[in-house]
């Protein structure tokens, strides 16, 4: 049995070595549509956000306001740094603080499970631990960098 592991697992992490870099595009690409649509849709109907954030959504320290405005700006500007794995682990980090401020400040959502935001905190924490990976800007720059500037 011992053998048998030995054997197998190298042949498991050959065969998906190469789609590596696809998982966490994967991954990035899933939780930046996510919010980057939740953005869009506060900032369609800006007078609904705000009575959101006076009245339903309870956001802790922030005034409503500040919280309406920073929010939306999070969901709209963050995504795309996300998504095109530029500082992708600044980026994961700052989203997934921001989703367990966004479960925190909303108890509707604690009734019907959050198993939206729980998905999305783990492919954040994938981001965040493993990288933007070989398909992202990041990953460019760090290749150009060492190629060109040798100190």
């Amino acid at each position: 049995m011992i053998n048998f592991i030995r054997t197998i697992d190298p042949f498991f992490e050959q065969l998906t070595r190469p789609l590596q870099p696809l998982l966490l595009l994967f991954c990035r690409a899933w939780v930046a549509i996510a919010f980057f649509k939740s953005g869009l849709i506060k900032y369609r109907s800006w007078d609904s956000t705000l009575y959101l954030f006076e009245y339903e959504y309870q956001v802790p320290i922030l005034p409503w306001q500040w919280a309406a405005y920073s929010g939306t700006a999070i969901e709209l500007m963050v995504p795309i740094f996300l998504a095109l794995g530029l500082l992708a682990r600044p980026m994961a980090i700052l989203l997934f603080g921001f989703n367990i401020i966004a479960v925190v400040s909303y108890p509707a959502l604690w009734a019907q499970g959050f198993y939206d935001h729980q998905l999305w905190g783990m492919m954040l924490l994938v981001t965040f631990f493993w990288g933007a990976g070989k398909l992202s800007i990041d990953q460019w720059l760090n290749k150009y960098r060492t190629n060109n500037y040798r100190f």
